[in-house]
Order: structure tokens, then C-alpha cells, then sequence
């Protein structure tokens, strides 16, 4: 299977050199997506999980898990990006030359992360996380802009400088390992295997700087500067920041986690994972209240959803991991129709949606009922599947104190009283007699608010189906589904 993996990879990147044809670029990167997509499940259905190939190759429930929530993002944003970098030539704001660099650094991004998720090896992990971080800066400076740049830099430095605390980390981890076995190792099987032989209070040094580096990499404050301006100035890949660079470091913080359960040290982990969610459901939901930019508010929302998902798994109950698991699924899968929307709506009225926004339901009624419905999902209300989610972790986290629930409500009912804030706004005004000019700022379409702008069935399939997918599963769990998480709780080592 892994062979099949690496042939697929190496053979799209090939060909990715090849096309000039931008319907054939978007092509082979759909295609790429829809392979791994297709990989991914053979190995999930047909495999005797988990399996090793070679010293640093390792396949398990988990990653595979992870990496079905990564294609699916790549599967829905390949299409959505077509239409939307045509419109941006068309703009003037992509220059045609940097297509094919596009979509290699987009191909490209999928496949270092699917080598980060199926490395055993520690240190293959972090290099190729750390690959990613290059790939999808790459995918936020592509229009040239200097905000994008700015943007695009500020992510790399803030991510990057604090993947060296994971490094630390992990040089720790291996010197652990070394003590106890006679050879240091970073193989997370073996790491596994002998943690319980390793000094708990090294081990939780080591971890405490592991999370540095994947805290920010998942967004979490306060390192999450970087998500905003990432957010508001990628073109389509801020979807793919939320479903794959988000989650990849909250699989980093798991695997680490996982580490310390069997240790005399996990009360501490748990301690520092709850603290840090908590503060970042503070920090976005009052950062959120302050919101002008619809993307922005979007980017918050996303901090304080991987705060509520460190509360889940910091809890360290395997209900709790469960549904964080699940919430990991459900999250990207409204976040990025949310994205997609915002997007077809900032290609409407600019970058300062909140006070330019009108007429919304006449001219895009489309991207605002799907910003209507995806905001219902994301502040967890019924049917939508969030609503669960949150539900049994709140529900749970009355187990390490009722104060930590009533914390995390009262926060969580804030955040959603700012996205309600927002939405409300903006969908309530109206173009007044006399009035019909966007305004100067770079980024608006110099058209009248009157005209709208021409969606393509490529950005409208997307994000209706991400919508869709998330109603389905919040009306229906998949026996399958409810089977994967459970051998993922218990290969985690939560009884």
C-alpha cells in the first residue's frame, strides 16, 4: 500500500511540471487529491492495522484518520481554486505566470503531509512538517501583494521559530530514550513502547516543548498571530490551513501526549493542555467581538475551536478524545465551506466586509446562506454535528471541575454572540438611493454594488458539498466512522 502511496506522489509532482493548460493543472491536482483520497480508504478498509514499512514508515488508525480529513479538504479546495485564481487573473491581482508554481506548492503541500502523517520516525515527522510550513507560505505570497508577502513571511517566522522549541523537544525525547535503552531513538512505536522507563519530569520539559512548536503550528494562542493575516490575504488556501496545518499540529500535540499518559507525569500534560485551550477560547472570542473582516473573524473561530479540541484531549478520558477526534472531522469539514464563502463574498465587496457588505442576499444568495448555515453549524447548534461534539466534551470536562465548564460555556456562548454579531450587521444593510461605488482600498472590484459577481460552478459544488457532508453526519454516525475513532482511543492507550 505505502508503495502505492509513494508512486502516486512522485508520479503527480512529475507531472505537475508538465501542463501549461491551467483546466490541466487544476485537473491533476483534483486528481492528486482523489488518489490519495482513494488510497487513504483502501488502507483504512483493507489493512490489519497498525503496520510498519521499513524502519520510519508506519501506518495506524490515527494517521489515517488525519490524513482522510486532509484530502477530503484538498478534494473540495482543488476544484474551488480554479475558479477563484481565474478570477484573480482577471482582477489583475495573480499574475499567469505563477499558476504552475501554484499548484506545485499545492500538490506539493499534500504530499508533505501525508510523509509527516505517515512517518514513525520523530525527526522525519518534524522536517517534513516543518516542509509544509514552506509550501503553504508559498501558496499565501502568491499574489505578490506586499500584504501577502508581509503575511506570508510572519507565518514562516512565527511557525518556524517555534518549531525549534519542538526540536529541543525532541533532542530531549531522544536523550530519554538513550538513558533508558542504552540507544536513543525517536520511533514513536518504540517511544511508546518505553515511556513508562522514562524520567516523568524530562519527559514533561520535553513535551512542554513540543507543544511549543505544534501549539503554534494548530494555531493556539499564543502563537496563533501568524492565522489571521494568513486567513485574510491566502487566496483559497485558507481552507487548506484550517483542514490540514491546523490539525497536523494538533496530531503532533496527540502523538507527544500519548507519551506521557503512561507517565507519573500526565496530570501536569493534561494541566498544560486544558490551561492553553482555555486561553485561546478567551483570546478569540473576545478578539472576534473586534472583527472587520470576515475572514478575520473566521480565524479566530478557528482558535478557539483548537482550544476547545486541546480541552479534549487534555481531559484524558477516552470520551473525550472520542469526540475531539470527531471534532477534528466536523470542524474542517464547516470551516472550509465557511472559507469558501467568505471568499466568493470578499471577491464581491473587498477586503472590509463588515462595513461594505450589502444587498448580500440579492447578489450572492448563495455564499449567504451558506455563511448563514455554516455559522449555525460552527457556534455547535443542532443538527449540525458540532453540536455533539461539544456537547460530551463540555459534559466531560465537568470531571476535572464544574468551573472549567461553566468557563468554557459562558466563553463559547461569547464567541458565538460575535459571529451573530458580525453576520447580522453585515446582512442587514442595504444600498441606499444615490450610493453604488465600492470604495479605493486595493482588493475591491471596481464595479457597482448592483453587479454581481459571476460565481463559477467550481467554487459553488465545493462548498455546498462540505455543508451537505457536515448536516449528513450530524443527522446520521456512520458505524464505520464510530469504529475508527474507538481503535484510535484505545491504540492512544485511553482505558
Amino acid at each position: 500500500m505505502i508503495r502505492f502511496y509513494l508512486l502516486a506522489m512522485g508520479a503527480f509532482l512529475a507531472l505537475d511540471l508538465l501542463p501549461k493548460s491551467h483546466r490541466l493543472m487544476n485537473a491533476l491536482a483534483s486528481g492528486n487529491a482523489l488518489l490519495h483520497l482513494a488510497l487513504t480508504c483502501t488502507a483504512l478498509l483493507t489493512l490489519d492495522l497498525p503496520v510498519r514499512y521499513g524502519p520510519s514508515l508506519y501506518l495506524d488508525h490515527l494517521n489515517l484518520y488525519v490524513e482522510l480529513i486532509t484530502v477530503l479538504g484538498f478534494c473540495a479546495a482543488a476544484p474551488y481554486a480554479k475558479g477563484y485564481t481565474e478570477s484573480l487573473m482577471e482582477e489583475g491581482e495573480l499574475d499567469p505566470k505563477n499558476l504552475k508554481l501554484f499548484y506545485l506548492a499545492f500538490n506539493l503541500l499534500l504530499v508533505t503531509a501525508t510523509a509527516a502523517l505517515f512517518s514513525d520516525n520523530l525527526a522525519l515527522f518534524w522536517i517534513f512538517a516543518e516542509l509544509t510550513t514552506v509550501c503553504a507560505a508559498v501558496l499565501v505570497v502568491i499574489l505578490s501583494a506586499r500584504e501577502n508577502i508581509d503575511a506570508g513571511l510572519k507565518y514562516v517566522f512565527i511557525v518556524s521559530g517555534a518549531m525549534l522549541f519542538a526540536f529541543l523537544g525532541l533532542i530531549f525525547l531522544f536523550t530519554l530514550s538513550a538513558r533508558a535503552l542504552g540507544e536513543g531513538t525517536l520511533s514513536w512505536t518504540e517511544l511508546m513502547e518505553n515511556a513508562s522507563s522514562f524520567s516523568p519530569a524530562l519527559l514533561l520539559a520535553s513535551f512542554a516543548f513540543v507543544f511549543i512548536g505544534f501549539g503554534a503550528k494548530a494555531g493556539i494562542a499564543p502563537f496563533h498571530t501568524w492565522l489571521p493575516d494568513a486567513y485574510a490575504r491566502a487566496p483559497s488556501v485558507s481552507a487548506i490551513l484550517s483542514g490540514l496545518m491546523q490539525n497536523l499540529g494538533i496530531y503532533g500535540i496527540l502523538r507527544t501526549y500519548a507519551l506521557l499518559r503512561v507517565s507519573d507525569s500526565a496530570p501536569q500534560a493534561s494541566f498544560i493542555l486544558i490551561a492553553a485551550g482555555l486561553f485561546s477560547i478567551a483570546l478569540a472570542a473576545f478578539s472576534m467581538l473586534q472583527q472587520r473582516n470576515l475572514k478575520r473573524l473566521i480565524a479566530f473561530s478557528s482558535v478557539e475551536h483548537m482550544g476547545l479540541l486541546l480541552i479534549g484531549i487534555g481531559i484524558g478520558t477516552p470520551i473525550a478524545l472520542f469526540w475531539a477526534l470527531f471534532y477534528m472531522l466536523v470542524h474542517v469539514l464547516v470551516k472550509e465551506a465557511l472559507l469558501f464563502a467568505a471568499g466568493i463574498l470578499h471577491r464581491q465587496y473587498g477586503s472590509n466586509m463588515r462595513e461594505d457588505m450589502r444587498d448580500v442576499f440579492k447578489l450572492q444568495p448563495r455564499a449567504a446562506w451558506t455563511l448563514i448555515l455554516g455559522s449555525i453549524a460552527i457556534v455547535g447548534m443542532p443538527p449540525f454535528p458540532l453540536f455533539p461534539a461539544k456537547f460530551f466534551i463540555l459534559l466531560e470536562s465537568a470531571e476535572v471541575s464544574p468551573y472549567l465548564t461553566l468557563a468554557v460555556l459562558l466563553l463559547l456562548i461569547l464567541a458565538a454572540a460575535a459571529f451573530s454579531n458580525f453576520l447580522l450587521k453585515a446582512f442587514s444593510r442595504v444600498t441606499e438611493e444615490g450610493e453604488g461605488e465600492h470604495g479605493k482600498e486595493p482588493g475591491y472590484r471596481k464595479k457597482s454594488f448592483q453587479d454581481p459577481y459571476v460565481v463559477r460552478a467550481g467554487m459553488r459544488i465545493p462548498t455546498v458539498f462540505m455543508l451537505a457532508l457536515a448536516l449528513l453526519l450530524g443527522l446520521w454516525f456512520p458505524e464505520p466512522l464510530k469504529v475508527l475513532l474507538e481503535a484510535i482511543v484505545l491504540e492512544l492507550g485511553y482505558v
